[in-house]
């Protein structure tokens, strides 16, 4: 591919830290960088990992940066104006191979921000980047993830809890596979943020990558995750509807019917999966909205009320006040 820009971007604001996570992506003095590990992150090789970023915008469009060689994942904060005590851990899709930074990262921020919801995107590691147990690298940062975010909550003036996880199409099955998966032990402990629990207090998954072992699967990102040619074994493990039990939080699930990448028998089968363990969830499919969508959608198409419904289910659920 071309037109990437390899220069490192780093702010050296007082009293924040470097950008470490993030290369050539504009980054403003009001953000907070926090990196997910002390040193290097498990799984580390060695292997040489370089920063790209590819901006797909379009002239005269919004940002739309593909971020790829994440060698140190880190939470970028965006805090709100009027801050209600909740925050959301929002995790950009993009096949396990990429990071869609703006679509399913920054625009995501903005209108968490406008509710009052302190957001943290999560630049987490690609799996296909040379990282022993590649099928965990991606849950381990979002489990740290996490952890970090409670260990710091008084610091980051969020409630311990009242902390979600929104995550997009490849990123929706990792937050759902945060969801499900949160006691699973997927890295030792490095510090004292480890002792506090990755159980996100709900989920909300935008045009999810779900099952990585049922017909309607998204092939690119159950290889990318797990390589080409996983077995069975492991493509269910990694399967989120075959995850849920009682300990899963409330989920919120929006798909679009023509959505010609990743098809809405994920959606379904996650919200099938919720009703049989009795779990909180509400499932909403549009007519119209394809896949990507985020929150850039024309009003005249379905799809672009999911924002409103969302906070209603927040408030219900007590993320942020009714």
């Amino acid at each position: 591919m071309s037109g990437f820009d390899r220069r490192t971007a780093l702010m050296a604001a007082a009293g924040l830290a470097a950008m470490p996570g993030l290369a050539g992506a504009q980054v403003t003095a009001s953000d907070e960088i926090i990196d997910l590990w002390p040193g290097t992150p498990p799984g580390g090789t060695g292997a040489r990992i370089v920063r790209r970023v590819e901006d797909q915008a379009k002239p005269g469009g919004k940002p739309d940066r593909f971020v790829t060689g994440i060698d140190r994942p880190v939470l970028v904060v965006r805090r709100p104006a009027r801050p209600n005590g909740a925050a959301m851990l929002v995790v950009p899709g993009g096949g396990y191979g990429f990071l869609s930074y703006d679509n399913e990262g920054t625009s995501q921020a903005d209108w968490l921000n406008a509710r009052g919801i302190t957001a943290f995107i999560l630049l987490y590691r690609l799996p296909g980047e040379g990282w022993a147990r590649r099928e965990d690298v991606p849950l381990q940062d979002a489990q740290r993830a996490m952890r970090v975010i409670r260990e710091k909550a008084v610091q980051l003036a969020v409630a311990k809890d009242r902390i979600g996880v929104l995550g997009f199409s490849a990123g929706g099955h990792l937050a759902g596979s945060l969801a499900t998966r949160h006691g699973e032990q997927v890295y030792d402990p490095v510090d004292a943020a480890d002792r506090e629990s990755a159980r996100p207090d709900l989920a909300a998954l935008l045009y999810p990558v779900v099952s990585l072992d049922a017909p309607f699967t998204h092939g690119g990102s159950r290889d990318n995750l797990l390589g080409e040619g996983a077995n069975a074994a492991l493509r269910r493990q990694r399967s989120v509807e075959l995850r849920v039990d009682a300990r899963t939080p409330p989920l919120f699930l929006v798909h679009a019917t023509d959505d010609g990448l990743v098809p809405p028998a994920n959606s379904i089968a996650l919200f099938q999966a919720m009703e049989a363990a009795k779990r909180p969830v509400a499932l909403h499919i549009f007519e119209d909205g394809g896949h990507g969508f985020g929150t850039r959608l024309p009003r005249t198409m379905q799809a672009s009320a999911w924002p409103d419904l969302f906070a209603t289910f927040a408030a219900k659920h007590r993320l942020i006040p009714a």
